[in-house]
């Protein structure tokens, strides 16, 4: 659509949030690179192909307690009224036929034995070890693979690395794997007043694209971040094309209706804008595009609606390139202090800080103070806050005092 043309129809009709992420994730196919990486680096990273024990765990018959390895018939008809008299022998002895060696939880089952007598159930007097109970072959015995058996399946393709699972893939013998690269973004932030430092007045300092660098980095992906690009057509042309390598291009700014704002523009002629406008506050002059198979994210220059659209556009769309999985925003519930207020057919995500009452008293519940309503300049506003609330679509705001469900975004991986 002509410049002159969207300035004119400005943001009557805004898309759903879901239906607009929707449009997006369809146009953003999952990448096939992958690499194999020592295990002591690849924390957070993301199984390529099924993984498989190379070795079981334990790979010997253990003792599960403290006691005597023995052999489980010589044990038969023993009690606590008659027990049966074994020879003590020595800690790296075989087990004999009527004899029996010492062992600790953990230790291998010596040769001969198939059963361990634990040290309550027995009483050492001399040379001699008399035991109070009979015992079944295999009593008290971990078998070799008890843990995980040799070619056991652990991990499918698409999990995603915890430092357990690094250690249970050391356990069975595994020393590289293979995983997905983390998703690449070029990150264009674009306005004629933006500047690196010592603005001039009219001019601001460049936050947006460092903080969207940043987020892709903690979201698993790798960040390129760019020089600030003017608003001129042809450089912002230029700048998608350079990042067409790119898993994910994220430009900030530039995204509305204005004069200035030609970047909805610049991506319908090198692709498609699949989504101009979304039904959220912060963030509705978002716009989401595709250009030659890349999906392309005008996040808007208002650093709070920059950052609300990044965690709802980028981080599913980044998390999709990478094969990750999407976890969901870690939340608390907790009583609001003062009235919420939201635009009906908008989801609204308000700012809140967050303080826990005292444990010692009737009101040891979290409440959630408002930070700002309105604001989606005010950068300091997400940067001081604990989280925000989310207001659904049907609902015209939350009142003081009712429950409500804190997103603590920022703490997502």
């Amino acid at each position: 659509m002509p410049t002159e043309e969207r300035r004119r129809a400005g943001f009557k009709q805004r898309t759903r949030l879901g239906a607009a992420r929707e449009q997006l994730l369809s146009s953003t196919t999952p990448h096939d690179r992958t690499e194999r990486l020592r295990l002591s680096m690849a924390d957070g990273r993301v199984v390529a192909t099924e993984l498989t024990a190379t070795n079981p765990v334990p790979n010997y018959e253990r003792a599960a307690m403290d006691g005597y390895a023995v052999r489980a018939a010589d044990t038969i008809g023993a009690s606590p009224n008659s027990p049966v008299v074994v020879d003590a022998l020595d800690r790296d002895a075989d087990c004999r036929p009527g004899g029996a060696v010492p062992v600790h939880t953990g230790s291998e089952i010596p040769a001969g034995g198939d059963a361990v007598v634990k040290i309550e159930a027995t009483e050492a007097v001399g040379d001699e070890i008399e035991i109070f109970e009979t015992l079944a072959e295999g009593a008290n015995v971990g078998p070799v693979g008890e843990d995980v058996a040799a070619g056991q399946s652990l991990y499918e393709p698409g999990h995603r690395l915890r430092p357990s699972d690094l250690g249970l893939l050391k356990s069975v013998g595994q020393t590289e794997i293979p995983v997905y690269q983390q998703p690449t973004v070029g990150v264009v932030p674009t306005g004629e007043e933006l500047v690196e430092h010592d603005p001039d007045p009219g001019e601001i300092i460049e936050t947006n694209g460092q903080t969207v660098s940043g987020l892709v980095d903690r979201w698993g992906g790798v960040a390129t971040y760019r020089n600030t690009v003017t608003d001129d057509a042809a450089a912002l042309r230029a700048a998608i094309q350079r990042d067409l390598t790119k898993d994910v291009i994220v430009t900030t700014g530039g995204s509305s209706v204005g004069e200035r704002d030609l970047l909805p523009e610049v991506v319908d002629e090198l692709g498609e804008v699949l989504v101009h406008g979304v039904a959220i506050k912060p963030g509705y002059p978002v716009g989401l595009g595709v250009v030659q198979e890349t999906p392309v994210l005008m996040l808007p220059g208002n650093p709070v609606a920059c950052i609300v659209t990044a965690q709802q556009f980028l981080r599913p769309a980044l998390k999709r390139a990478g094969h990750m999985p999407v976890e969901p925003v870690p939340t608390r519930s907790a009583t609001l202090e003062r009235k919420l207020p939201s635009e009906p057919g908008t989801r609204t995500f308000s700012r809140v800080e967050t303080s826990e009452g005292d444990v010692d008293s009737d009101d040891g519940e979290l409440t959630a103070t408002p930070v700002r309503t309105g604001g989606a300049g005010i950068l300091s506003s997400v940067a001081l806050a604990d989280g925000w609330v989310v207001v659904p679509e049907q609902r015209e705001g939350y009142s003081a005092g009712e429950t409500v469900e804190v997103e603590h975004w920022e703490a997502l991986p």
